[in-house]
């Protein structure tokens, strides 16, 4: 009997060994799935509440923090100290960039870009002028409202921060969307521009219809882009400054790190799609400023290669401003996609010198190092620029690619 026992005693363990082991294998099954599940979900809502925290934090803080943290905060760029400020201007709050000494130049950045686009011509400005460089209403460390993003009231905010700065008059460059703003400040402020510069985009209203891009309808369209982008933002970013730059590498990863941690914060990428919903407005508002003819000298730049394009070069921004302005010059610039200050900054900083008139900051007569064919300052014409060694009009980059329009 005992020895029948043993093997019934050992059994009935082995039997509740097994079943333990079951359980133990079936909770450890439900804990590997569900455990994991929860704490994915709770480290998803974390993320996203640190995200908006961050967020609120870094780039959408309140009217004083943004002062706080922005006013008065001074950096170098190439050893010319600039300084960061906040201003109340239109009833919004603007960020805008400040050093230089010297007569005033207002740069107006583009989309999917900040005043950070500048960043290369801004120390060689500096030398001669007090430099200017907002970020747009809705962009970079600017606030972000609802509306207003139409040229004309855009180019009030900026009328009103050059007003508050003590300025009468300005030189005023505008890229990309810039130009959207720029146009419409020179038509409303005539007498307060000297010079003005277009790049890459002529104003709305003046562009050819066939010639429009697919985002600009895509950007255009309500709602659906923030929803589609959402989470998105660097990959859609990206494409832009992969796509219309003729050399992609000079939007550094840390450039378009800047830029889209800008856009992705909450309400960016909203403020910079309703630039382009404004788009008709600003036609129309356009086409009343188009009939009175801008008097100051315009210099217009387009880009010389966009791959987007299929390679073409750009002579946009000069047809349209020649039907806004009667005293144009417009220069194709060689070896430049669409970021032309990112892609070719001295080929820029010669341009502007030497249109605003003033060529002793030491960056002359090279012919646009590294900007004019990209050969060190050749150009094809030895570096001379074709004007005494300016870089200017007349031989920058002596690809024959200059328009000068009676």
């Amino acid at each position: 009997m005992v020895g029948k026992d043993k093997p019934t005693f050992h059994a009935s363990h082995h039997v509740a060994a097994i079943a333990f082991l079951l359980i133990g294998i079936i909770i450890t099954t439900s804990i590997s799935f569900v455990f994991p599940l929860v704490l994915n979900q709770n480290h998803t809502a974390m993320a996203q509440q640190q995200q908006q925290m961050q967020g609120n934090q870094t780039f959408s803080p309140s009217v004083e923090e943004q002062r706080q943290l922005l006013e008065g905060v001074s950096f170098q760029i190439d050893d010319v100290t600039f300084s960061h400020h906040m201003a109340t201007v239109n009833g919004i709050q603007m960020h805008y960039v400040m050093g230089g000494q010297g007569d005033p130049v207002v740069l107006l950045h583009g989309w999917p870009e900040t005043w950070y686009a500048w960043r290369h011509i801004m120390s060689a400005l500096a030398q001669n002028y007090t430099v200017i460089a907002p970020d747009l209403r809705g962009l970079g460390d600017s606030s972000k409202p609802p509306t207003g993003y139409d040229g004309k009231t855009v180019a009030e905010d900026i009328h009103q921060l050059v007003t508050q700065l003590g300025f009468n008059t300005i030189f005023l460059v505008g890229h990309d969307i810039g130009t959207w703003v720029a146009y419409p400040y020179a038509a409303e402020h005539p007498t307060e521009v000297e010079k003005l510069v277009i790049m890459e985009v002529p104003p709305p209203g003046f562009f050819p219809p066939e010639l429009i891009p697919w985002w600009f309808v895509f950007n255009q369209t309500p709602d659906v882009p923030e929803a589609l982008v959402e989470g998105k933002e660097m990959e859609y970013l990206s494409w832009f400054y992969q796509n219309l730059a003729y050399n992609p590498s000079a939007i550094t990863q840390e450039a378009i790190n800047e830029y889209v941690s800008r856009y992705s914060a909450p309400g960016g990428m909203r403020a910079g799609f309703e630039y382009y919903r404004a788009f008709p407005e600003d036609a129309m508002q356009n086409q009343n400023y188009s009939q009175t003819m801008l008097t100051m000298p315009v210099l217009a730049l387009g880009a010389g290669y966009i791959p987007a394009f299929g390679g073409i070069s750009n002579p946009l921004p000069v047809l349209g401003m020649q039907q806004l302005a009667e005293n144009v010059q417009g220069i194709i610039v060689p070896n430049s996609g669409h970021y032309i200050p990112e892609e070719q900054p001295q080929f820029v900083i010669n341009q502007l010198s030497n249109f605003f008139g003033n060529t002793t900051n030491g960056t002359g007569g090279t012919g646009g190092t590294g900007g004019t064919g990209g050969t060190g300052g050749t150009g094809g014409t030895g570096g001379t620029g074709g004007t005494g060694g300016t870089g200017g009009t007349g031989g920058t980059g002596g690809t024959g690619s200059i328009f000068d329009l009676p």
